[in-house]
Order: structure tokens, then sequence, then C-alpha cells
């Protein structure tokens, strides 16, 4: 598969360029160029296919060229020591449990299955570029994070061979991380906390990777959703839920995701664009309904953000804007038929929280809460799946205000409350964050 620019068809890069040099010099974002044919797989797998069956055989035709069967299997198997969960609710509801991986959110599928990619180009020098051949330097992954992010992070790539990680973290507390992983106790995570926001630690990754002399110099791509390595692994759990549910099928089906970056829908729609069947997407969004309008038909206007219960889709400006902009440039009218967009306010929200359990015996944090409530706005004679994107337990105190009910909390995510510092503590500029990883090395 090759991938191009959001920005222009011309220039391009094979999968494993776009993972390793995750920007475009043009500024854009990497998109397949070509649609992949997986329906293949569809035929005979079913509800006994395992997760990392699928991905091991899936991968290797999603990405023809760049992973052979083996390649994939060592890869799958690394990666995944969990899989997703789909839970029928009823006849008209299936939960998609995401929150089964070690850090109880739905980006440890992404960010596991990449790791594990990167130590295995690694393995073969031959799979990198001529610069990291020649440097015969480890890969640098420079991501910013935030609390769920990092830890998601932090795990899958902590005693990668080849691989240092560098967090970049907003003012704040830093949660969830083992120091014994740290570089300077030994290991290969390097957390560096930026006195300014989470917008200024993205810049700060965005300017590194531009930064060619300095990419170069010390192999640096990123981990965050602006690498399509990140992303298109995520079109693994849809295709499970699909071979999962199909023989129950006797009508439409459709997904309700929570929306707040859009790397979850992007996903979805890849699915459907490499063949497999779906009738549509929800896209569920809370009081800062980003792309509401967009999706509408109308031009993108960002608004003020707005601080809800279902914080981690706060997004006034989703950073997967130009790769949703691509799909609705092919064809707008066919994607307005396939995506629809709700927006759910906090009364709504934590009323579904307390209904989920009242009715189902299931709890479900807010963003789920947001997905499952527009899955019941919309039911238009059809199954819909709702995607479950973080463990309820991660948010325990407002779980039971809405649900009235306790939960216990797993022992691993009591581990990831753990503060810890970092092992340094920047200006938001370029040169002292350039600097401070110099130092390491």
């Amino acid at each position: 598969m090759q991938f191009r620019s959001t920005k222009s068809k011309l220039n391009l890069v094979s999968f494993k360029e776009a993972v390793l040099n995750c920007l475009p010099l043009d500024g854009g974002l990497y998109v397949p160029d070509k649609v992949a044919d997986i329906r293949q797989f569809f035929f005979h797998m079913d509800e006994k296919t395992g997760f990392r069956e699928l991905v091991a055989a899936v991968a290797p035709s999603l990405l023809e060229g760049e992973f052979n069967p083996v390649s994939a299997a060592k890869v799958s198997q690394s990666a995944y020591g969990f899989e997703p969960e789909l839970i029928r609710l009823d006849k008209d509801f299936s939960l998609l449990n995401l929150y089964n991986g070690p850090t109880g959110v739905f980006k440890d599928f992404g960010i596991a299955f990449l790791s594990a990619m990167l130590e295995e180009f690694i393995k073969d020098s031959g799979q990198l570029n001529e610069t990291q051949t020649k440097a015969n330097a480890p890969l640098l992954i420079i991501s910013a994070a935030r609390a769920d992010t990092g830890a998601s992070m932090a795990h899958a790539f902590a005693g990668r061979k080849g691989i240092y990680l560098v967090l970049l973290y907003p003012s704040g507390p830093i949660r969830g991380l083992d120091p014994a992983a740290f570089a300077q106790n030994g290991g290969n995570i390097i957390p560096v906390q930026v006195k300014g926001s989470f917008d200024d630690c993205q810049r700060l990754v965005i300017g590194t990777i531009n930064d060619r002399e300095f990419a170069d110099r010390y192999n640096v791509t990123s981990a965050n959703a602006i690498n399509a390595g990140r992303l298109l692994p995520q079109v693994f759990y849809y295709l499970y839920a699909f071979i999962q549910i199909k023989n129950q099928l006797s009508g439409d089906l459709f997904f309700s995701v929570p929306c707040g970056n859009f790397g979850n829908l992007i996903a979805g729609l890849y699915s459907w664009k490499f063949g497999m069947p779906v009738n549509g997407f929800i896209a569920a969004m809370n009081k800062n309904n980003a792309f509401g309008g967009y999706i509408d038909g109308k031009p993108f206007a960002p608004g003020a953000l707005v601080n809800t219960v279902s914080s981690a889709l706060d997004v006034a400006v989703p950073s997967n804007y130009e790769r949703l902009e691509s799909f609705y440039a092919e064809s707008p009218a066919v994607m307005r038929n396939m995506v629809h967009p709700a927006s759910i306010d906090d009364t709504l929200t934590l009323e579904t929280m307390k209904d989920a359990w009242k009715k189902y015996s299931v709890h479900i944090d807010p963003q789920t809460a947001v997905a499952l409530a527009a899955a019941q706005k919309w039911k238009d004679r059809a199954h819909t799946v709702v995607l479950a994107t973080g463990h309820p337990a991660r948010e325990a105190v407002l779980v039971k205000e809405a649900a009235g009910q306790a939960l216990k909390i797993p022992e691993p995510l009591l581990a990831l409350q753990k503060r810890c510092d970092p092992i340094a503590i920047i200006h938001p500029q370029l040169e002292a964050f350039e600097g401070a990883i110099a130092s390491c090395f």
C-alpha cells in the first residue's frame, strides 16, 4: 500500500516511509492512496477467529509488499496479549469493549501494533531508510502525552530494542509511568515536561519532525495519531467486530463512534473502504460538536472549547481534520450518506450511564455513553455496535455518581494513578527541547 499527503496526490511513499517519516514535507498528513481489498477474509473468518489470528492474516494483504506473513505473525504475537470484546446488549445494540489493554483505553490497540511493528522493522536493517541504516542509531519516538496516552505509549514501547520514546507532557502531574523504565535508569522512556499547554507539546513534536537535520540525526518519528502507523491498526478491531457479529445480523449494521480527534471514525471509514460490509457510522460528539455542521454540508467552523463530563471528547479543532476532509473531497454525497452526526449534552450522557447499568447491568464511561446515547437516538432499523473506548473504572467517581453503583478498580489501573517526576522541565521552545534530547545521548 502506498500513501500520499492530504495536500497532494504526488510523491507517493511506502507505508514504512509514512511510518518512519510520519509527516509529509508539504505539511499535510499521510493517507492511503489506493484502496486495499480485504473482502476475501470475511468469508472464512467468524466468531471463532481470534484477534491475533485476524491481525496476522489481514496485515500482509492490507500492507501488500511491506509485511510478509511471518513478520505479521510476529508483530501480532508481540503486540497483543489482549483483544477486543463484543458484548450483545439486545437486538438493537452491542458494545465493542476496547479497554482490555494494559492501560484501559482504546489507544492501546494502535500503539501496541506500532511499537511491535517498529521493532520488527529494526530487526532487518534493510527495512529502514538509508539515513537510519547508515547511522546505525536507535529510532527516537517523540510524542505529545496526556495521562492516558502517555501511560499507553510507555507501556507499549518499554523495553523495545533499538527504540527510545520521548513523552512531552504539559504542566501538571505526570502519572502512570514506571521510573525503572526511564533512560537514566537503563530503560528507554524519556518523559519531559513543558511549561505550557498540550498544544505547546504538539507544536514541539511537529517542529522537531520538521527540523529535518535534527530528525535525520536522531531518526525521529512520532506515536501520536499524526502517524499513519498508529491510526491504521485501529482498522483491525472494526473487522474483528464484524466477523464476531456477522452471522447474527438480519439487517443493516452501523457503528456508533465517540468522536474527539476523529481518529476512530477515520479508522472505521478505512475499514469500509477496504471492503467491510457496513451501512453507516454515527459520529457521536458532545457539546463541542466539532464536525456536526461540516458533516451536514456546511463549512468547517471551529468554535470555542466547551468543557464537558466526557472530557476525552473535548476537542475544538480535531487533529484528523485533513484526513476527514480528504474522504469528503472524493465523494461528498456518498460520505454524507455514510456518516451521521449527533451531539449529546451532559445531562443525557449521565442519564445514559445510569440507564446502561439499570437496563443492561454494564458500567460505561462518559465517552461510551455519548456514543450509546447517539445510537439510541438514531436506531434506524439497524443493529448498532457502540465503541466502548475507556474502562469505566478510569472514571470510577463519575460512574458511581451517575449509575448509583460503585465499581472495583483493577490493580493495573490503580498503578496508573501513581505520580512520577520528569527527567527534564523545559520552556516550550524547540531549541530547549532538542537540547534536552541531545543531553540524553
